[in-house]
């Protein structure tokens, strides 16, 4: 019961707390402000605050009131113009100093307007701290030349515990800059990673269509005159390798105007994506392009992460393409293994030893990412997976892919 009560006192504390956080900097530094001023009059505060001179005290007057608002009440404005805030706070301590009045709380003020002017000032910020040392080095001399017992030794001490104040404020400031370099860092990597994701996810669809629309209507063009009967196939081969290609594209678009859609949203689109289950149809799709396609599948298939699905995905759709691009009418053999802990895809392609057939020209990544089996590389590596692809030494080429499995999150 005990800790109830504690979790539901915390509760209630919490809420005005995010409140308060909720609220803009005028309106915090205003009731700071606000706050600061009467308790600057309060008798029991009153021999808590700064204080250089030890002149003789002269009894509260009017004059000695408004300096002492003129030390807190401009904190309403300290994070909005931190320099300006600094210079009247600083002048009516100098003034009250000066004047010999008695030590208020309000005197906290300059502290925080010093601390303020080192976090928050975002220009002339050695001008600022320049001119405050000038400022303080006459309040100084005027203090000695009223007779101000205090040495050299005292007001260095006093300048030294005002500039830590700045510097703390500074120290603030420069964190705080850090922290925003990198997060726009950050930002930056995360967009070039996704760019570079796209566009790979671009290449694999477009490619791997195109490749198979090309082939599938040259086939048909020869079928026109050869054999007009099956010429119809082609022609539909074609039109659903590019209903094929449309749903893909419309995939991709979802996920670029997948920022900030609920997880709703994102369980649509992972619907959407291609998974190792629509396999058959790219080899149904190969086949029909002419390619001779031999699919099997061994093992129990589980569902699967939506990026490992991908990947395997991908995995043999570009080694489908490679094989209709420079191998077309080789046989091709597609087997995926499903283990307890990773995927094994394995594509061969036919071809006569030393001949160049079935294999692809080996691109580099480019400045914009990775392309081809190059970026399908970088793909499977980002799984912790490894990706293998070249020659045999009996001819013709072999992809080899092993993608770790992970647990689906429910």
């Amino acid at each position: 019961m005990t800790s109830r009560q504690t979790s539901w006192g915390l509760s209630r504390l919490r809420a005005p707390l995010n409140r308060w956080r909720e609220e803009g900097a005028s309106f915090q530094d205003s009731v700071l402000a606000l706050v600061l001023a009467p308790l600057a009059f309060a008798p029991t505060l009153s021999n808590i605050g700064a204080q250089i001179g030890d002149l003789p005290e002269r009894p509260a007057s009017v004059l000695s009131i408004a300096l002492t608002l003129a030390q807190t009440l401009p904190l309403a404005a300290r994070r909005r113009w931190p320099a300006g805030c600094l210079a009247v706070v600083a002048a009516a301590f100098a003034a009250h100093q000066a004047l010999a009045f008695a030590t208020t709380f309000g005197s906290v003020g300059l502290y925080v307007a010093l601390y303020s002017a080192g976090a928050h000032q975002v220009r002339f910020r050695r001008s600022t701290a320049a001119a405050a040392s000038a400022g303080y080095v006459a309040l100084a001399f005027v203090l000695n030349r009223l007779g101000s017992p205090l040495g050299v030794a005292d007001f260095s001490a006093f300048y030294l515990t005002l500039a830590a104040i700045w510097l703390v404020g500074r120290s603030v400031r420069v964190r705080r800059a850090q922290e925003a370099e990198r997060r726009r860092l950050a930002a930056e990597v995360a967009t070039a990673a996704e760019r570079a994701r796209i566009a790979r996810e671009l290449h694999d669809v477009v490619t791997h269509h195109v490749t198979a629309m090309v082939v599938q209507a040259d086939a048909a063009q020869f079928l026109i005159t050869s054999a007009p009967e099956r010429a119809g196939e082609g022609l539909v081969a074609v039109s659903d390798t590019g209903r094929r290609a449309l749903k893909e594209l419309r995939y991709l678009l979802g996920v670029l105007e997948a920022t900030g859609e609920s997880a709703a949203g994102e369980a649509a689109r992972a619907e959407r994506a291609p998974t190792l289950g629509r396999v058959t149809d790219l080899a149904e799709g190969a086949r029909r392009s002419g390619q001779p396609v031999e699919f099997s599948e061994q093992g129990e298939r589980r569902p699967q992460p939506v990026d490992v699905e991908l990947a395997a995905y991908r995995v043999v759709q570009e080694a489908l393409t490679n094989a209709m691009k420079y191998a077309a009418g080789q046989p091709t053999r597609v087997s995926v293994h499903h283990g307890g802990e990773r995927i094994e895809i394995t594509v061969i392609t036919d071809g006569s030893a030393g001949s160049p057939q079935a294999a692809p020209v080996p691109h580099g990544p480019g400045p914009q990412g990775g392309r081809g089996l190059a970026g399908l590389r970088a793909r499977v590596r980002m799984l912790d997976g490894q990706l293998e692809a070249g020659p045999r030494p009996e001819g013709g080429f072999e992809v080899r892919a092993t993608i770790p499995t992970k647990p689906v999150q429910e």
